[in-house]
């Protein structure tokens, strides 16, 4: 495993993540697709990349940052990422509450993370969205890909409500990438948008593969935004190329452009996933706002 020990690495590759910042004249960075959760979960979630499990593609993925919780904190402020987010979400009934409950005390104790919250299609669903969004949650995990559902389900139509009425973000991994799931794809997320026009809808990986699928809807619907995560790196171009005809639509929605990553659950450094956005050639102004001031207007930080 490409398991990452030592902190000489990780010290050399944060100055030259700063120095990209920098150079750009930012304060900073902000990753919007990062991962905390209770370490039991997370060592599960490793496992399943170790294993190769369905969802992962057949793909070989060695984790990267494959440190305790505290580490993995101190990687990312040594990076100079000013604010970032604890992406959770459940696989089964029961589960959204517990990982509530779990983020609410790391957003307290970890106070440059943007309190994070998941959500199910369940009974009550509404009520504990309503709920954690009186508890302070700025940004919303869903995962439609792992937790196998219809994101337009009836169940979850008032949460929807309640997170479109609140104006929080939802970062949601509805493409059909690295593998398909039962309700992945543009059509599902659509019929929510239908519905929702003004959910702030975060799509994540770019919608990978179905990029200009996801690029249509973002042109549809004002408050639709896209993470980059993983997005035109070597390791994703390698079977999921974002493709080149569409740069100029990605150069034109720069506004609704996040940096995300999914540290620390990458199989290849950091810093790779930034230099990856600056090859595309879309100029300094568009990096300037992917990287940070997108979300720091979006979030208010």
């Amino acid at each position: 495993m490409n398991d990452h020990h030592g902190t000489a690495g990780d010290s050399e590759e944060a100055g030259e993540v700063r120095r990209f910042w920098a150079g750009l004249g930012l304060p900073g960075l902000i990753d919007v697709h990062t991962h905390f959760m209770p370490e039991r979960v997370l060592h599960k979630v490793w496992e399943y990349f170790d294993t190769n499990g369905p969802l992962v593609g057949g793909l070989e993925w060695p984790i990267t940052y494959r440190k305790a919780e505290a580490e993995r904190t101190a990687v990312l402020r040594e990076f100079g990422v000013r604010a970032f987010t604890s992406m959770l979400y459940p696989h089964k009934p029961g589960m959204a509450t517990w990982l509530n409950a779990w983020a609410v005390d790391f957003a307290r104790r970890t106070p440059d993370c943007l309190h994070t919250a998941t959500l199910y299609p369940e009974e009550g669903v509404e009520t504990y969205v309503r709920e954690a969004v009186e508890a302070g949650a700025r940004v919303f995990k869903a995962h439609v890909q792992v937790g196998a559902y219809d994101p337009a389900d009836e169940r979850l139509q008032g949460a929807w409500g309640v997170l479109a009425e609140a104006g929080i973000p939802v970062v949601t991994h509805c493409g059909s990438g690295p593998a398909p799931g039962k309700h992945t794809g543009p059509e599902p997320i659509a019929r929510v948008l239908r519905r929702h026009p003004r959910l702030r809808l975060v799509v994540a990986h770019m919608g990978m593969p179905e990029y200009e699928e996801f690029l249509d809807l973002a042109e549809r619907y004002d408050e639709v935004r896209l993470d980059t995560t993983m997005a035109f790196t070597d390791f994703t171009e390698g079977f999921m190329p974002f493709p080149r005809q569409a740069l100029p639509r990605l150069a034109a929605l720069g506004d609704r452009v996040l940096l995300g990553t999914d540290f620390p659950n990458i199989p290849y450094p950091y810093l790779h996933q930034l230099r990856a956005l600056e090859r595309l050639g879309l100029g300094e102004e568009w990096l300037r706002a992917v990287c940070h001031d997108n979300a720091a207007g979006l979030f208010g930080v």
